[in-house]
């Protein structure tokens, strides 16, 4: 059995270590708003659903928490001296109070960068991953809502239209059958509409052309959907994986969509190719110009999707000279995934 005052002493450890975790939580928030320092928090211990020893021992051997008691001890005879010197400046040196005041400043930063960043680039990684899963479960909720909203405002709401209408056709069918007639052919008519909404809806969901025939036929089809005209060019000798080739389609329908309602242009061009490791997409329009990915507008969310699967988004929008938007997504080998 383990020694109850080794034990004991472990427990009041890893009691500290927790505690010193929660120390460095404040001081990076504090450092964020009054020293201008962005520091990643990093990634949480786990809950230690297994036992006690497990729960003690991954508090004891965490890196986070042994540099957050580093800097709680260091920063007790730091702040002492900062205060000594400002105090002793505003008397002596005042002439070159804002020079100490600003060193001093800088040394607090290096402090903060040094022993509360995330301890590795493993641990940043980590917390770049949590990010993105919040970015990718937002991104399908988000998705699940607007196919939800498209089923109840559109072909939902037709097929019930319809189903009144047939069964008012029924209830004249003897009594007027003319009149009848007349409503099973407005009914065949909202039929036809359902089923193209229907067509639609799937489309957005997951277009069958870039299932059964890859990336330069679905964008081709997308091109010609375009109000503007576009030329596609794909350079593809092979197909990436799935996950990769539908989020290249729908970043490039998203682009096409911008162009159409805001761009004003007179053509555009989108092209595909690989290149290395990667899959590179770039959609040019001659429209007006000033599309930025800041203020929370579409492309700031497509940024985030690509973002979400290591992927980059970049944008050249000077004002009057059109607009270049280039994705870079890490390609994955269709059969490799299959």
């Amino acid at each position: 059995m383990p020694d109850p005052t080794v034990t004991s002493a472990a427990r009041r450890w890893a009691i500290s270590f927790q505690l010193c975790r929660g120390l460095g939580r404040y001081e990076r928030k504090r450092a964020r708003r009054m020293l201008d320092v962005e520091i990643e928090e990093p990634s949480r211990l786990p809950r230690g659903d297994g036992g006690f020893f497990p729960w003690m021992w991954s508090r004891l051997r965490d890196p986070v928490a042994w540099r957050a008691t580093l800097y709680a001890l260091i920063r007790l005879p730091w702040g002492v001296l900062v205060f000594a010197v400002t105090v002793c400046s505003l008397f002596v040196l005042w002439p070159v109070l804002p020079w100490i005041a600003r060193g001093l400043t800088n040394v607090d930063r290096w402090m903060v960068r040094g022993l509360l960043s995330p301890s590795d680039e493993l641990e940043r990684r980590i917390a770049e991953l949590e990010s993105d899963r919040g970015v990718v479960v937002d991104t399908a909720a988000a998705d699940l809502r607007r196919i939800e909203r498209d089923l109840h405002d559109g072909a939902q709401a037709r097929l019930v239209a319809l189903a009144m209408g047939l069964g008012m056709a029924k209830e004249k069918l003897l009594e007027d059958p003319d009149a009848a007639a007349k409503m099973v052919d407005e009914a065949h008519g909202e039929v036809k509409l359902a089923l193209q909404e229907l067509r639609d809806l799937a489309r957005g969901i997951h277009p069958a052309i870039l299932t059964d025939r890859g990336l330069g036929p679905a964008l081709s089809a997308l091109a010609a959907r375009c109000t503007v005209p576009v030329r596609v060019s794909v350079e593809l000798t092979e197909r990436p994986a799935p996950a990769i080739e539908g989020i290249a389609y729908f970043t490039v329908s998203e682009l096409l969509q911008n162009i159409s309602k805001h761009s004003g242009a007179a053509s555009a061009a989108v092209e595909v190719w690989h290149a290395s490791d990667h899959l590179l997409i770039q959609v040019r329009d001659d429209g007006q110009g000033g599309a930025s990915t800041s203020g929370g507008t579409g492309l700031s969310g497509l940024a985030e999707r690509l973002g979400a699967v290591d992927g980059l988004f970049t944008v050249a929008s000077p004002p009057g000279e059109g607009t270049t938007v280039t994705a870079e997504l890490p390609w994955r080998d269709r059969t490799a995934v299959g």
